[in-house]
C-alpha cells in the first residue's frame, strides 16, 4: 500500500451532483466498470473483452466537455489499450498493483488536484483511490463494499451502460448535458 494520503477538502454531506460538478479528470477501472467482468480466454490463452458503445459515447463526451479521461486497471490488455487509443484516452495505467500509486502519478502529470478528480471501480482493489478522489463512482453490480463507500451508484451494471451513465451524471452537473444533446439533434 502506498504511503500517500490524499484527503478532498469537501464536506461530507456533499451530495454526488456536488461532487461531480468539479470533476475535470475521471479515471474508470475496466474490468466490471468498462466491461461487465467476465474474461474470455481462447485456447491459446488470449483473453477477449466486450465493451459497451454507449460508455465509449460517454467518454468522448467528457473528452469534448473539457474534462480529462483516464484509466487505472490492474491487468495487462493489448485490448484494453486499442480501446483507450479508440476512445482518445491518453492517460492509460495497466498492470498496476497500487492504483494510489499510478493516481498519484496522475495528479502529477496533469496538475489536477485529488478534490478534482472522480474515479470509478467495482472492487477492493479500488477502495483506497476512490477514497482520495472527491467523486466516487460505481456500477450496480460492485462488491457491496464498494457500493456502501461511493457517492453514485449506477442503475446499471459495469459493462452495460453503468460508465455512460456516470459520464451523463457528471455532464449534468456541470451543465454542460443539454448543450451537447442540443447539439446532437441540431437544436
Amino acid at each position: 500500500m502506498s504511503t500517500l494520503s490524499f484527503t478532498p477538502d469537501i464536506a461530507a454531506t456533499e451530495n454526488a451532483h456536488d461532487r461531480a460538478s468539479r470533476v475535470k479528470l475521471m479515471i474508470f477501472d475496466i474490468d466490471g466498470v468498462f466491461t461487465d467482468g467476465s474474461l474470455f480466454f481462447t485456447a491459446d490463452g488470449d483473453a477477449m473483452k466486450s465493451f459497451n458503445s454507449l460508455d465509449g459515447h460517454g467518454v468522448k463526451m467528457l473528452q469534448s466537455a473539457g474534462i480529462q479521461t483516464a484509466i487505472i486497471t490492474g491487468r495487462n490488455s493489448g485490448i484494453v489499450a486499442a480501446r483507450a487509443r479508440e476512445l482518445g484516452i491518453t492517460h492509460l495505467h495497466q498492470g498496476v498493483a497500487d492504483k494510489t500509486i499510478a493516481l498519484a502519478q496522475l495528479l502529477q502529470t496533469t496538475g489536477i488536484p485529488a478534490t478534482e478528480c472522480g474515479y470509478m471501480g467495482d472492487d477492493w482493489p479500488d477502495l483506497a483511490v476512490m477514497r482520495m478522489c472527491a467523486f466516487a463512482a460505481a456500477p450496480a453490480n460492485a462488491h457491496v463494499e464498494v457500493l456502501n463507500r461511493v457517492h453514485l451508484a449506477t442503475a446499471k451494471r459495469g459493462g452495460e451502460g453503468a460508465v455512460r451513465e456516470v459520464c451523463d451524471a457528471i455532464l449534468r452537473a456541470q451543465n454542460r448535458y443539454d448543450g451537447l444533446l442540443a447539439a446532437a439533434i441540431g437544436a
